[in-house]
């Protein structure tokens, strides 16, 4: 059972409300199309709009179909992070160590090292990282509004994408933990 709320404004013409299968779409006597957002989380595949006003699941073939379709852009997601600092340590250029005395807890000296890592800003990995930046950003923002749908199978999808991304792309990623470093 699904609830939708409907916002009328009172100061234009009146228009028809007409139902549209579970969504109600105001004005669409008048020619528009307008799907109400879901509020909550639910399963079905009727009526579920994804990401674009013509894209419209109405089946459960096309449901599983957008499943697959995030499950992969979730994965892909989780790969272009990856790629980027797989690239970035590839193409490192400056280079430079600044170490500093930090006094210890026991009254020893201690030597803190900082690794700065930097390259030019007119050169082809610059322009590289930037433009798998945009489609980062945009892909991450893809899947937002997808889990907005508050759909539970394509939420899922998401989820799931993601988890199998990271358990794919993300495993020779190693981190390591220096005691002294203070920026996590």
């Amino acid at each position: 059972m699904s609830h939708q709320h409907v916002h009328e404004d009172h100061s234009m013409a009146p228009e028809s409300t007409h139902s549209h299968g579970d969504h109600m779409t105001p004005g669409a006597g008048n020619g528009q199309h307008m799907m109400m957002m879901q509020m909550t989380f639910y399963f079905g595949y009727k009526n579920v709009e994804l990401l674009f006003a013509g894209l419209v699941i109405n089946t459960p073939g096309e449901m599983v179909g957008a499943c697959i379709g995030v499950f992969l852009l979730a994965m892909l997601y989780e790969g272009l992070k990856i790629g980027r600092e797989v690239l970035l340590r590839r193409n490192q250029v400056n280079v430079r160590y600044n170490s500093m005395p930090v006094p210890g807890a026991d009254g020893t000296v201690l030597m803190e090292t900082h690794k700065t890592v930097g390259q030019k800003m007119m050169s082809l990995p610059h322009f590289i990282q930037t433009l798998l930046h945009i489609i980062q950003v945009v892909v991450s923002y893809f899947l937002m509004l997808v889990f907005m749908t508050y759909n539970g199978y394509l939420c899922i999808a998401v989820a799931l994408g993601a988890g199998l991304g990271y358990f794919l792309f993300s495993w020779k990623k190693a981190v390591v933990v220096d005691i002294t470093e203070h920026c996590h």
